[in-house]
């Protein structure tokens, strides 16, 4: 762990992930405030996650990658990041019981 904090650079990918989500919890469950309390943890899980992003094990994957990817377990969804230099770029936010092979 190199104890540095990193920059944080989110993809249009990611936001298109999380608006599909709350948009989900938020019209078809009808549930604003759990809508809103997701958003909210998976923010503060992600700014949190900035000052020690390079101490955890890499996500499994099987595809050979320049940037292998990270996990950050949210509930029931799980968000993906890779580093790049000093920037934490994080890409995908899925819900964690999907299969997760043909999206990463």
């Amino acid at each position: 762990m190199s104890g540095k904090r990193f920059e944080l650079r989110i993809l249009p990918l990611f936001e298109d992930d999380l608006n599909e989500i709350a948009d989900y919890i938020l019209l078809r469950l009808k549930n604003p405030i759990a809508a809103e309390r997701l958003v909210d943890d998976v923010e503060a899980a992600i700014y949190e996650r900035l000052s020690c992003a390079d101490a955890f094990e890499p996500y499994p994957s099987t595809r050979g990658r320049e940037y292998p990817y990270y996990c950050i377990q949210v509930r029931n969804f799980s968000i993906f990041y890779v580093l790049i230099g000093d920037i934490m770029e994080v890409r995908r936010i899925q819900y964690s019981r999907r299969n997760m092979k043909p999206l990463l």
